[in-house]
């Protein structure tokens, strides 16, 4: 495509199309102009607590990377913050941040949301895929299954300590969970509680823990985790990627990773339903939710919160107010059993 070159983009649909004719043209502007008109209704209910028309609560928090981010999920209706992407600190530096830098910034995002919003804190979640610098990951043929995620943190432990005891300092100004990305493990789960507790005595705060969700391994065993932990979060975008087997950045294949596949959606359903079973709540932080299509399906199976990003808050909570929590649940028996995420969308774009 020259530049200069007229294009129309549908990032929803991720159809990219040049030289759009007038008629396509007219269509576009008339679509966008609907979806800002429902987007400023959207607003005038998004403070509001997320719940279904029939009450079933959902509560909708934010994915953020700082303070500042934090400040627009609470202006834009948001519940708390779901994740917190700790790699912010790390990124674009020659060394780590210390333990003030750390706590410091931990403290602004905390001040943010007050001390009634919940904030949780993933711990760096980092591979070779997306190295540091100054950290010196081997080289991996398959980074995306190597040392990445709590595997790092417990191979760098210094550095997984520092991280702990700044978060531990930030706790009392706010309402701080701990979250561990990447567990496929419960002894990993083990051994970075038992790191936690040692820094505890120092710092002697308590905290929420809860792991993510992020590889059939987890799901295999999540009544194991849900006996050490606090709460789950279901990353869908890593989740996706090793239930189907296909590198979301394959430039071939990379269309093919959708979240919607029934695969993926029997993983977050045996999820809710393991940690359900021992009074454990789960959320969804990956892209899957703030997905308005997917919306209807997680909520039901089951998912108690969905982290959704900034933007797309008072979308998802209008499109939350406008469903039957057991309608929900009939929908998601009826998709579950389809064999391709082509169906799901289809039965779901029926309703």
């Amino acid at each position: 495509m020259r530049d200069g070159t007229p294009a129309v983009l549908d990032g929803t649909a991720g159809v990219l199309q040049a030289d759009p004719d007038p008629a396509l043209r007219a269509e576009v502007e008339r679509r966008l102009a609907a979806a800002r008109q429902q987007l400023q209704a959207d607003r005038q209910t998004a403070h509001r607590p997320g719940r279904t028309r029939d009450g079933h609560r959902v509560e909708v928090v934010a994915n953020v990377r700082d303070a500042a981010e934090a400040r627009e999920a609470v202006a834009a209706g948001g519940e708390g913050v779901g994740l917190l992407r700790s790699e912010f600190l790390f990124e674009d530096r020659t060394a780590p941040p210390d333990e003030d830098e750390q706590a410091a910034a931990y403290q602004a995002v905390a001040a943010a949301l007050g001390p009634e919003r919940p904030l949780i804190v993933r711990t760096l979640d980092i591979g070779g895929d997306k190295p540091l610098r100054y950290l010196p990951l081997p080289k991996e043929d398959n980074p995306f299954l190597g040392l990445r995620g709590i595997r790092v943190s417990l191979a760098y432990p210094e550095l997984f300590r520092s991280q702990l005891r700044a978060m531990l300092r930030a706790a009392p100004g706010g309402n701080l969970h701990i979250m561990f990305p990447m567990v496929s493990d419960l002894d990993e789960v083990l051994v970075a509680k038992r790191i936690l507790r040692e820094e505890q005595a120092r710092y002697p705060i308590p905290v929420k823990i809860g792991v993510m969700i992020e590889v059939p391994a987890a799901v295999a065993i999540v009544e194991a985790l849900a006996q050490e932990v606090d709460f789950f979060s279901i990353g869908t975008n890593d989740l996706t990627q090793y239930t189907l087997a296909i590198d979301r950045g394959h430039a071939g294949l990379a269309a093919r990773v959708d979240a919607l596949h029934p695969a993926v959606l029997r993983m977050i359903a045996l999820t809710v339903e393991g940690a359900h079973a021992h009074g454990k709540w789960v959320g969804v932080c990956g892209a899957l939710a703030s997905d308005l299509a997917a919306v209807p399906v997680l909520v039901g199976l089951g998912v108690d919160e969905l982290s959704v990003s900034v933007p797309a808050i008072a979308s998802v909570k209008a499109a939350l107010s406008r469903l039957d929590f057991e309608d929900c649940r009939a929908l998601a028996r009826r998709v579950l059993p389809l064999g391709s995420a082509a169906r799901v969308r289809e039965a779901l774009a029926q309703g």
